[in-house]
């Protein structure tokens, strides 16, 4: 079973992960990755981050991803919630958890979800500093990462 959400609004990770937790009792392993606003100190500080997204593909990516996901391991339980909108240091962003009967599973089913979200998700992404907001692309090491898959 898959859970996917895509939000406009905050979440608590810790009781996203208990919910998570509690429903896959038989799972030997639970993997989970929380993105976070960045809160740096100094001139180049986030203030925001800004993701927007096309409606009408973003949710169904998301879930094409965690089908795929759950055909390549076998998984108890599979968590994606991404958030959208203006978020400020310390907020969420995006959570991942992974549950299966073995660890090795959960951790490469998480790292391979979070890769594709990262490289290529249906978000854009801008960051406020004190110079005023500037649009994010994905990074060399970002594209590394999917390519490994």
């Amino acid at each position: 079973m898959a859970d996917v959400r895509l939000l406009g609004e905050g979440f608590s990770p810790p009781e996203e992960m208990a919910a998570f937790t509690a429903a896959h009792p038989a799972a030997g392993g639970i993997v989970s990755f929380l993105g976070q606003v960045r809160a740096e100190p100094g001139p180049h500080a986030v203030e925001a981050l800004e993701l927007k997204h096309y409606a009408a593909m973003t949710l169904p990516g998301m879930e094409a991803l965690a089908a795929a996901t759950r055909a390549r391991w076998a998984l108890d339980g599979l968590l994606i919630i991404h958030r959208y909108g203006v978020m400020h240091p310390g907020d969420p962003i995006v959570l991942v958890a992974a549950a299966a009967r073995h660890r090795r599973d959960a951790f490469a089913a998480a790292d391979f979800a979070m890769d594709h979200l990262k490289s290529q998700s249906w978000f854009w992404k801008r960051e406020k500093t004190a110079a005023g907001w500037r649009w994010i692309e994905p990074r060399p090491d970002d594209h590394r990462d999917l390519a490994r898959w």
